[in-house]
């Protein structure tokens, strides 16, 4: 797929599954902002990665949850006068089993929501003129992509709060894809398991090495996905060859929804 001269911002490209985005679409010429919270050399590492492929990249620290970062981080792509897509990949999470009930505290689920949902928000908000922009200049909705997860659907996942946060996204998905038709499109991906540094940083080496073989050992497909494999669906519903597609919350898991 060409993306030759797009105009994209991904959230929380410093690394994982953004990272893995941003390098994607700098193989097709794209102009991105990389956006980090508090991981300044990730970022710096991943701009670099992007800038060789073939990238113009900018690199913006900014926390999603700060509606005033947000206008920031859109701010940075203000002088290209359009954006063509709007990846929303920034999460966070605490990792507390489900019924522990007493390891989730009000702050919890106020931190999780902000970063998970009402940031994905607020960067809606403040990118829509350029959004909109595009979409007048080009003749085609310009796209919003959500990073949510299965946990949003299932209920599972790290802890309730999370699992919650991604359940409220997917429902968010819905209501902007119809209020913002039809200049922009609104797609949300709903990845499983993916074998990424997350779940290393979460629970630690041994017990992250112990959940990627459980999910090999389970989903259909036998395999753990990578963040290359969830990136190629995220670029695929930035680009215009998913045109037709907004309102879609579009699950990615090896097929282990299958086995529950």
């Amino acid at each position: 797929m060409s993306r030759d001269g797009m105009c994209v911002i991904v959230t929380g490209s410093a690394s994982g599954l953004g990272a893995a985005t941003a390098a994607i679409l700098a193989k097709g010429g794209a102009r991105i902002v990389i956006n980090y919270a508090s991981s300044k050399k990730d970022a710096e590492e991943t701009a670099d990665l992007c800038r060789k492929a073939g990238g113009d990249i900018v690199v913006v620290q900014g926390d999603v949850a700060r509606d005033e970062d947000c206008k920031k981080i859109v701010a940075a792509a203000a002088p290209w006068g359009r954006v063509d897509a709007l990846i929303n990949n920034a999460g966070t999470t605490k990792h507390v089993p489900h019924g522990d009930l007493d390891g989730l505290s009000a702050e919890d689920f106020q931190r999780i929501y902000a970063v998970n949902t009402i940031g994905p928000y607020q960067m809606v908000r403040a990118a829509r003129s350029l959004l909109e922009a595009n979409a007048k200049a080009s003749g085609r909705a310009a796209a919003v992509v959500n990073t949510s997860s299965v946990a949003g659907i299932s209920g599972g996942g790290s802890s309730v709060a999370y699992a919650a946060s991604k359940g409220a996204l997917n429902t968010m998905t819905l209501s902007l894809a119809r209020a913002l038709a039809p200049l922009i499109r609104v797609n949300t991906v709903c990845p499983g398991y993916i074998d990424t540094p997350w779940f290393t940083k979460g629970r630690g080496a041994a017990a992250a090495a112990q959940v990627r073989d459980s999910v090999v050992a389970k989903v259909a497909l036998k395999r753990a996905s990578t963040a290359n494999d969830i990136a190629q669906l995220v670029c695929f519903l930035a680009s215009p060859q998913s045109g037709h597609m907004t309102g879609e919350v579009v699950r990615m898991d090896a097929g282990m929804h299958l086995t529950l």
